[in-house]
């Protein structure tokens, strides 16, 4: 039995991932989060050909996408003995994906303005003693 052919990341795909990492997501997970969202399920072989990452890689890019509930696991026995197969989908589409992803980036913005406010009123009480 053929393999059906394999899914590679391309250029625009490149990109994408480079703004998620430019914004703070590690590029293993951004590498995995656009190879899983372009195919229906894949294993993790598929996404470490598909998106050249190694076994170690996809594993904890896989348990990230699972516990931010982005994605979800299915196993698969094979015949006779062996361990299962996991097969990996996202449960969203993309789009929910990054409006999740600007919402968590939002919050950390604004943790950044308010200590930057805080930081500037507590510098002020110095500069007034001087």
């Amino acid at each position: 039995m053929k393999r059906k052919r394999s899914f590679v990341l391309d250029e625009t795909d490149s990109k994408v991932v480079q703004l998620f990492t430019e914004l703070g997501m590690p590029k293993n997970l951004a590498k995995t989060l656009m190879y899983i969202s372009q195919v229906d399920e894949c294993r993790s072989a598929d996404v470490e050909q598909g998106a050249d990452l190694r076994q170690p890689e996809v594993s904890v890019a896989m348990q990230e996408l699972r516990r931010r509930g982005w994605a979800k696991k299915r196993d698969i026995k094979k015949k006779g003995k062996g361990r299962p197969v996991h097969l990996y989908r996202l449960t969203k589409p993309l789009s929910e994906i990054l409006k999740s992803f600007e919402e968590e980036k939002m919050k950390e913005v604004e943790t950044i303005k308010q200590d930057l406010t805080e930081l500037q009123q507590l510098i002020s009480r110095y500069e007034k003693k001087q």
